[in-house]
């Protein structure tokens, strides 16, 4: 008879306490930590790009947080670290820790081959439980293409795709608009990988 390992689960409190020490992040779900894939020149370079926006975002009464804040999605019990999340006004923290927060009203992914699908699904799912967020913005790192889905009023997700270096985004939830050409600004995509 072959033995089985069984994974030990852990609490919220648990694994942040494992995190704080850890010198990799990690998600959380339900009692399981899953590892993190780092980031590629490309993924970072989106990501700086898009952080840029932040002294506008400031003076309108937003903040901008990138990949070292985690948001924590109750309905789920998942704790997960957004590419970049954008709060009106302050952040809410989740039991006064200042890395972990549960009010994002924008939320973006870039996306990698590793984590595409999770990004468009069940990813997707869990955010969409987040009662402040009103929009969710996916970029590809490997080609021209933003996905962007806005929370309308009665609460459906609307989807909109930007394939056009000369798009504009105008991402309502925080008033203000990005360009497709400033957030892909300095990629290569003959270079990502």
């Amino acid at each position: 008879m072959q033995a089985t390992e069984v994974k030990k689960q852990c609490t919220p409190a648990e694994y942040l306490a494992l995190e704080d020490q850890s010198e990799f992040k990690s998600e959380y779900y339900d009692g399981e930590i899953i590892p993190m894939a780092g980031g590629s020149f490309t993924h970072n370079e989106i990501i700086t790009n898009i952080c840029n926006v932040k002294i506008t975002l400031r003076s309108k009464g937003y903040r901008l947080y990138s990949s070292d804040v985690r948001v924590w999605i109750p309905k789920y019990r998942k704790f997960t670290y957004p590419d970049v999340m954008v709060v009106q006004n302050q952040p809410i923290p989740y039991e006064n820790r200042t890395d972990t927060l549960i009010n994002p009203r924008l939320i973006i992914e870039v996306l990698s081959k590793s984590t595409e699908e999770y990004d468009l699904g069940n990813k997707f799912k869990y955010y969409r439980s987040i009662p402040d967020l009103q929009e969710y913005l996916l970029i590809n790192q490997y080609e021209l293409e933003i996905q962007h889905y806005t929370k309308s009023d009665g609460g459906l997700w609307i989807y909109r795709a930007y394939e056009s270096i000369d798009d504009v985004i105008t991402l309502a939830s925080i008033n203000t608009e990005m360009s497709v050409a400033n957030i892909y600004e300095g990629v290569s995509f003959s270079t990502s990988s």
